[in-house]
């Protein structure tokens, strides 16, 4: 999408989005992936915590590059309130991911660091649904209908993981599908981008 996205700023914004989902998921996707093929969670638990640390981070700015996606694309130029907010919510977010008392790389991290840096963000990503699903209805965008939809499953499926996973490991695995939720947000800008951008389907 970087590549073919013929400088059209959205879509080389979608792009880079999906670089950083990409890279960011595959640091704790991946370590999780070999525990569970060899010698278990409890045996990567430094790796794991690294990987959650990474990814917390990564996954904040996918949500600030693609309020940009939703500004670009709808035009948007006078809505400062929510670009501070969504700066403030990120902030907060990474500050707080920041902070030794979450103990990322402990076998017994506390889980009340894990709702306080996710409050911020939780909020971050009820307002991108707010947005996009408002926007998308008034422009009458068939294609982004279901982009508020696809970030809905994905904090559906990551919330659970942040308050059970460690004392139910196996919900660990709903990183997975979270994770592809977040490849059908990055498939709706790359078909958006073919359709478009009139690109053939190689």
């Amino acid at each position: 999408m970087v590549i073919k996205s013929k400088n059209n700023k959205q879509f080389k914004l979608f792009g880079i989005m999906a670089v950083v989902l990409g890279l960011g998921d595959s640091f704790h996707l991946i370590p999780r992936a070999v525990a569970l093929c060899t010698t278990g969670l409890e045996n990567y638990t430094y790796a794991l915590g690294i990987g959650k640390f990474i990814t917390s981070i990564t996954m904040t700015i996918f949500y600030v590059i693609l309020y940009y996606i939703w500004r670009i694309r709808y035009k948007i130029i006078d809505k400062k309130i929510y670009t501070v907010s969504v700066y403030i919510l990120a902030f907060l977010r990474i500050a707080l991911c920041l902070f030794p008392q979450n103990s990322w790389t402990s076998s017994s991290a506390p889980l009340s660091w894990g709702i306080y840096r996710n409050i911020p963000f939780t909020i971050m990503g009820i307002l991108i649904i707010v947005i996009f699903y408002k926007s998308s209805r008034q422009n009458s965008d068939k294609l982004f209908k279901n982009m508020w939809l696809t970030i809905v499953i994905s904090f559906g499926f990551y919330l659970p993981v942040v308050l059970f996973a460690d004392t139910i490991p196996a919900i660990g695995m709903l990183m997975i599908p979270k994770t592809l939720a977040y490849v059908w947000t990055v498939l709706i800008g790359y078909n958006a981008m073919k359709n478009e951008l009139n690109l053939s389907k190689n």
